[in-house]
């Protein structure tokens, strides 16, 4: 059995979770990711009330990462190059607050290697328009129901999965190739 008190998670809105799980799933040292709700103001959110843009939720990802094969600097840079930080509340067609970028937090150290990153980021002119990715503490984590855990990997055949998901993961894999598992 894991130690997980050896463990940290971050948690990270980037458009679809469905997208993002996928990408983080693959990574070295990432030992957990659950597909779930976080940012708003209804406790215990269901996905249709999230998909109104009524409730504040954005759609996350929790990772439960070990920091001695990754940094959370490090997954903080791959969470910036796997979607468009720059594309307030959308990603794609995918359009709502749900759809923001945003890191929630859980301790200061997080909120400092956050802002350490977005600088970072700014300064290295990655993108042409200006970062909107929101940085806020984390209050709750709610997860997200059944069918949306482990989507990619249970519905390689379903038409999002292949024009959405499956080139966002492939690029993902051509750059971090170092960085994957097994």
């Amino acid at each position: 059995m894991q130690d997980e008190s050896k463990y940290e998670t971050a948690t990270l809105g980037g458009g679809c979770f469905w997208c993002t799980e996928a990408v983080f799933d693959e990574l070295n040292g990432v030992v957990r990711v659950e597909s779930g709700y976080s940012g708003g103001t209804v406790i215990n959110p269901s996905y249709e009330e999230v998909c109104t843009s009524r409730t504040g939720h954005a759609e996350v990802v929790q990772i439960t990462f070990d920091p001695r094969v990754i940094s959370y600097e490090d997954v903080l840079r791959i969470f910036f190059t796997v979607h468009d930080p720059t594309t307030l509340n959308r990603q794609g067609n995918d359009v709502g607050t749900q759809y923001r970028s945003v890191i929630f937090y859980h301790n200061e150290d997080q909120k400092n290697s956050a802002e350490k990153i977005m600088k970072e980021i700014t300064a290295g002119k990655i993108y042409d328009n200006p970062l909107v990715t929101e940085l806020s503490p984390l209050h709750a984590f709610y997860r997200a129901e059944n069918y949306h855990q482990d989507y990619f990997a249970n519905n390689p055949s379903q038409g999002y999965c292949r024009v959405v998901i499956a080139p966002k993961v492939a690029k993902f894999r051509d750059h971090y190739r170092e960085k994957l598992k097994g």
